[in-house]
């Protein structure tokens, strides 16, 4: 059985019972999360873009586990320059196979500039991840607005799972991101990075609602946990 567990914005944990991956896993610092990051224990790091509030604590949980981190190729590079040796590069289309499963990067319509003491290091392109695991597949959008290949991502995949930004302002509002369920066609969908911060506060309820008929939707807080 395939666990999926959230931490608040846009940070998830899945685990299949031996392999344990976390998406964006920005803690420190977040006002939803429910764990701290020393808590977590994972195999894999996987990581959208170079936004604080999506790369987040990837370092520190890598040095703490040994774990890989999946991103694209110049936010990869940045980490090794921070002194982590497990990296796997990829960029937007390409996917490898993992001893858990497969990992393809999607596009995403973004930014990816990590800011520290003032300057921006510009990361390359944001992704989102389409990861098959556990005889599941699981799409994380990422931070990113609506974009019509979105279509091609439900034609050419049968989703278990849909991840998607309603937030507004940074990325798809609601309505845009009922737009995405309907190209994507998922079993389930959850939302996600909206309420962390007032300039992205939205009722997931109304999103649920717009969406019925054509998704399960299902609202988590911090700390919840479903299955697949």
């Amino acid at each position: 059985m395939l666990k999926v567990k959230f931490h608040g914005h846009a940070c998830f944990e899945i685990s299949d019972g031996k392999n344990n991956l976390i998406i964006d896993p920005w803690l420190t610092g977040n006002p939803q999360a429910d764990v701290k990051a020393e808590d977590i224990k994972t195999d894999y790091i996987l990581v959208t873009h170079g936004h604080g509030d999506h790369f987040g604590d990837a370092i520190g949980i890598a040095k703490s586990n040994d774990a890989v981190i999946i991103a694209p190729f110049e936010l990869a590079t940045f980490c090794q320059h921070r002194g982590i040796e497990k990296v796997h590069p990829m960029h937007i289309g390409g996917g490898y196979n993992f001893d858990f499963g497969r990992v393809k990067l999607t596009n995403a319509l973004h930014g990816g500039g990590y800011v520290e003491d003032n300057h921006i290091y510009y990361l390359g392109n944001p992704c989102g991840f389409i990861i098959e695991i556990g005889a599941k597949t699981i799409y994380h959008a990422g931070d990113t607005g609506l974009f019509g290949d979105m279509k091609l991502i439900g034609e050419m995949n049968s989703l278990d799972l849909a991840l998607l930004p309603i937030g507004d302002n940074f990325v798809m509002g609601i309505d845009d991101a009922v737009k995405a369920v309907e190209f994507l066609k998922p079993v389930k969908t959850v939302p996600m990075h909206y309420n962390t911060f007032d300039l992205i506060k939205q009722d997931p309820e109304q999103f649920k609602n717009k969406v019925a008929g054509k998704s399960e939707v299902i609202i988590m807080n911090p700390g919840d946990e479903i299955e697949l």
